[in-house]
């Protein structure tokens, strides 16, 4: 069996330079070349999970198919490789801490002092072997949290420097993101804060191999030979990462400045073919010249932050290629909407999506929301909290109970439309206590979530502590709310819909978690398109 190899990526001068998007554009790379690429991501941070974490802090929570809740870039890695991600792709110093805690407690270091080096660093190491031990893959990338020179990140670039020295020279690589500023005052391009991250990588017993700079302007070939002569890194290796139009753009750079060639060349594997990126560029195309334009309202209570919707954002990238159509996605606040405000705030748009969330802020501007696209036959799409707002509104507005409502807004309610599962009620602790990851449902046949998938049975990925209160389930769907999905081991419901409606379909499940370039949301390709012809018969 060959060895797999191993690519680190650090990140140095500041935070948020994308080692997700490089990280995830040189895995699209090496896949195209025909090697079998998984990446994962080490986070610095003590939550266990990003579960319990604001959206405002942290951007959006990714869930994987085996319910692990995983910080947002990897939704990056599985829209750019179209391969599922696991727990085993997340890691994060509180799992890391609380592994060795448990194993103490257990008796299993007995007698030894437990300490940073080597019990916390033999554990880091350990979980970033698991995929690479798995046998799936040729060559696993390594994203590291955090900025180099942060105390939190330490561990993790001692365990990086253990195991460059232990897996040998070819085996494994560091890739340093760095920023390269422009000063505007002085008319020029600074390479010193990155020679000071590389310096700073260096007192860690770390040589960068590869340095991608983070710039908004081109590289000269004198800077680039400063860089290489300073960093000491060859000149082939000083990649060029300036500013994409859109994040897909980025594999195609990568592609140009020759970083694949770079990572192959020092991990001495052959180049195979030049990477197949038929599908790819054909996405972008597409993406680039829109036939249609649409503007979709994203009603929520996290829309001052682009990142806490981030997959339904990319959701629509993927969709509106799909259907040659530029989607321009207008945040609305659903906590300054009400019945006299309602049609001047939302009647314009081609369609609406209200999102996900928690707690009960914005609750009532969401359910006028809902009648209001439901009366003026706006398509509409609601997901997980937007599909139980549909829900309330068609009780209280169709079936006349007036007083429905979540048990999660209001525990008093005579009509607890949406509720807790009887066995969730006792449950005190938040983290990972949730419906989580992949469940199946089967979809009625005839129905529009029929047609939207096109077959009998789907898997999609939860995130969710409420369900659909089955007991109110006969009364709604005499009324006309269609129950058009259930989950077949628990009978819960998982899709609602309204018939006679250009397209109304509410879905408890988070779909734009399986979205992919390679394999648009189909719920999300459905709904842009009904948008389109919506736009064409308003107009």
């Amino acid at each position: 069996m060959n060895q797999t190899k191993y690519i680190f990526v650090t990140g140095g001068v500041t935070s948020s330079l994308g080692k997700g998007i490089i990280a995830a554009s040189l895995a699209k790379l090496l896949q195209a070349r025909g090697y079998r690429t998984t990446i994962q991501k080490f986070d610095p941070y003590i939550n266990v999970d990003p579960g319990t974490l604001n959206p405002y802090e942290h951007g959006e929570c990714y869930v994987t198919d085996d319910g692990a809740e995983t910080d947002l870039d990897l939704g990056h890695y599985e829209r750019f490789l179209n391969v599922p991600t696991s727990q085993a792709n997340n890691v994060t110093t509180g799992r890391v801490y609380l592994s060795v805690i448990e194993k103490e407690r257990r008796g299993e270091f007995l007698g030894k002092t437990v300490q940073v080096v080597p019990h916390i660093t033999n554990e880091i190491k350990e979980r970033m072997q698991l995929l690479g031990n798995s046998g799936n893959f040729d060559i696993v990338i390594t994203e590291i949290g955090g900025t180099v020179g942060d105390i939190e990140s330490l561990p993790y670039i001692e365990s990086v420097r253990q195991l460059l020295w232990e897996l040998g020279e070819e085996n494994a690589i560091v890739i340093h993101l760095t920023l390269i500023p422009y000063l505007a005052a002085a008319g020029e391009l600074k390479t010193k804060p990155t020679q000071h991250s590389v310096k700073t990588l260096m007192e860690s017993g770390i040589q960068a191999d590869i340095l991608v700079c983070r710039t908004e302007h081109e590289l000269s070939d004198e800077l680039r030979q400063k860089l290489a002569l300073f960093c000491n890194v060859k000149r082939e290796a000083v990649i060029q990462s300036i500013d994409a139009s859109t994040i897909y753009d980025v594999p195609n750079l990568m592609l140009e400045e020759g970083l694949d060639r770079v990572a192959l060349k020092k991990l001495n594997l052959p180049e195979k073919s030049s990477p197949d990126l038929k599908q790819w560029n054909e996405f972008l195309y597409k993406l680039k010249n829109p036939k249609h334009t649409v503007n979709i309202g994203l009603v929520g209570k996290y829309v001052e932050l682009q990142d806490s919707y981030k997959s339904i954002l990319e959701a629509f990238i993927h969709a509106g290629a799909a259907n040659e159509t530029k989607v321009n996605i207008v945040s609305v606040h659903s906590e300054y909407i009400d019945k006299c405000n309602v049609a001047e705030k939302i009647g314009s748009f081609d369609g609406i999506l209200v999102a996900p969330g928690f707690g009960e802020r914005g609750i009532e501007g969401k359910i006028e929301t809902v009648r209001y696209v439901r009366e003026n036959n706006i398509p509409f799409f609601g997901i997980c909290l937007g599909m139980q707002m549909a829900v309330i509104e068609y009780a209280r507005n169709k079936v006349g109970l007036k007083d429905a409502n979540s048990t999660e807004m209001n525990e008093q309610t005579s009509y607890p439309v949406i509720d807790l599962m009887e066995e969730q009620k006792t449950i005190t602790d938040k983290g990972g206590t949730m419906r989580l990851g992949s469940w199946k449902c089967n979809l009625e046949e005839g129905s529009l979530a029929y047609q939207i998938y096109g077959k009998e049975q789907i898997e999609e990925r939860h995130r969710h502590r409420f369900e659909f209160n089955g007991k109110f389930k006969e009364e709604l769907e005499n009324a006309g709310l269609k129950a058009s999905g259930i989950n077949p081991d628990t009978g819960l419901v998982e899709i609602i819909e309204i018939e006679n409606h250009p397209f109304f379909i509410g879905v408890q499940y988070h779909p734009e978690y399986k979205s992919t370039v390679a394999n648009p949301h189909p719920i999300f390709v459905g709904f842009v398109k009904a948008a389109v012809q919506h736009k064409v018969v308003s107009v």
